[in-house]
């Protein structure tokens, strides 16, 4: 996985990013940057199952909304997701060469964890600014990994962009990620990661965030295998 990201990921920030200046268009880079990172996580031996298509409305906008136990689930995750998806992640990525700057271009929303409030309304104006353009979003709203693989409790923010942008939340679920590589470990073992995409939900169906909330996380936990739910 490793040789794979550091044998072609630099080569394609290096061609794409020019390229996509000259053109204006995204899209090339982004295809074949999605494509790197699933070969990257095939060459570890990481095979993949997804469901749920027919649950993703058409011609709307999404957030993708997954519980988190790797750092395998974004390019395990990203990848097999219809269209092309912004992604709210850590501030610090951003800082990385050439990927930073990918991901910028790429529309990709910094989250500065523990942030002061003000940081947090700036990634949810950029948040609802890449859906308004047509963009899907993937976050995962518990904010970290879980520690035993057990779905934890869900940060606030998200909710606060679909209540805000109307946009449909769409549940997603990932397991086996958990046993492959476990937090704190670099290890990755070779296994099956399965992704089931959960009927859509509506947030104008809701008074609040605290329910959407609500909601969204139960479908998950609902969805997870037994030894992944949460226990409260």
């Amino acid at each position: 996985m490793l040789f794979v990201y550091t044998a072609l990921g630099p080569i394609a920030g290096i061609v794409g990013i020019p390229y996509t200046l000259l053109i204006g268009d995204i899209n090339p880079l982004y295809r074949v940057a999605m494509w790197i990172a699933n070969a990257g996580a095939r060459a570890a031996g990481i095979k993949m199952e997804i469901a749920g298509f027919e649950n993703v409305p058409v011609g709307r906008p999404c957030i993708f909304m997954c519980n988190h136990v790797s750092n395998l689930d974004p390019p395990v995750v990203l990848p097999l997701l219809p269209g092309r998806c912004s992604v709210l992640l850590k501030k610090e990525l951003m800082r990385i060469p050439i990927l930073g700057r990918a991901m910028r271009m790429g529309q990709f929303v910094p989250v500065e964890r523990g942030g002061k409030r003000e940081a947090a309304q700036a990634s949810v104006i950029a948040a609802g600014e890449a859906l308004a353009s047509g963009l899907n979003i993937l976050v995962f709203p518990e904010g970290t990994r879980s520690r035993d693989g057990r779905l934890a409790a869900f940060k606030k923010g998200p909710f606060f962009l679909a209540m805000e942008t109307k946009a449909p939340v769409v549940p997603v679920t990932v397991s086996g990620t958990q046993e492959m590589m476990r937090k704190g470990s670099w290890a990755i073992k070779p296994g099956m990661a399965e992704i089931r995409l959960l009927p859509a939900i509506e947030p104008s169906e809701f008074q609040t965030r605290e329910e959407l909330l609500r909601a969204v996380r139960g479908a998950i936990a609902e969805a997870l295998p037994e030894e992944m739910k949460p226990l409260g």
